[in-house]
């Protein structure tokens, strides 16, 4: 097995190293004969020290002029050389419960990927609220939250990899696309639930209650014309970090 690990970054440079810890130390504590790895960082034109840090972790870097998340973690996937793809985002740490899991996933040969429930410490009430919200929502349909999505390499080339006419919520149209070729092949997309990822809340913490509620409303009451435009999605590109 060969698994391409895959980081979009953007201006990421205060946490991509603890990133980057987080995943070594999950193959290291994984590591079994016949098992390799990649770690490819996508860095998606950053204006700070990102992709140093992230070659001096021991990364592999690549470029992407146009910054969008779908489009790095594409411009990632088509560098990658795994027969699997691994996609967490840069704010988020891979444990080792988690990664276990999913390599015993990939070994059972029953499903086409996964994604995994998140957790963030210390989210006032209404985020966590939110979160679990969001949670049983994933669960129930099958829907991968973005922090993390695994897909077979075949499976992700053949659907055409994550949209790019959408700048977020691009994993629910990916997952849907991976469910299908799936159930045409006898196999599954889960979503697994035994060691949530752990991903920052820095967007609570940099973002007002309000500020995320009305990015929420927008996306629900026009979700198209909001999702096609970077204009329209501050909380994830208006650059605060």
């Amino acid at each position: 097995m060969h698994l391409s690990i895959i980081i979009p970054a953007f201006n990421e440079e205060r946490l991509i190293e603890e990133c980057l810890q987080s995943i070594s130390t999950s193959l290291a504590a994984n590591y079994k004969p016949g098992f390799t790895s990649e770690i490819i960082v996508v860095d998606n034109n950053s204006t700070d020290n990102t992709a140093d840090l992230a070659r001096q972790a021991g990364a592999r870097v690549v470029f992407e002029p146009i910054n969008q998340i779908g489009r790095a973690r594409n411009t990632g996937a088509a560098e990658a050389t795994g027969d699997w793809l691994l996609f967490v985002d840069a704010d988020s740490y891979l444990n080792t419960g988690l990664l276990a899991d999913i390599l015993r996933l990939i070994e059972d040969g029953k499903s086409v990927g996964c994604g995994s429930t998140i957790q963030m410490p210390g989210l006032p009430w209404w985020a966590s609220a939110t979160l679990k919200l969001w949670t049983g929502t994933s669960v129930l349909f099958g829907w991968a939250a973005g922090a993390l999505v695994v897909s077979r390499s075949d499976a992700f080339r053949d659907v055409g990899g994550f949209d790019q006419e959408l700048y977020a919520a691009d994993e629910i149209g990916l997952s849907q696309k991976l469910k299908k070729w799936g159930q045409q092949r006898g196999l599954q997309f889960v979503i697994l639930t035994g060691h949530p990822l752990e991903s920052s809340p820095r967007k609570v913490q940099l973002y007002s209650a309000g500020e995320i509620t009305g990015q929420i409303l927008r996306v629900m009451l026009h979700p198209r014309r909001s999702l096609q435009d970077k204009k329209q999605l501050p909380v994830w590109y208006d650059g605060r970090r």
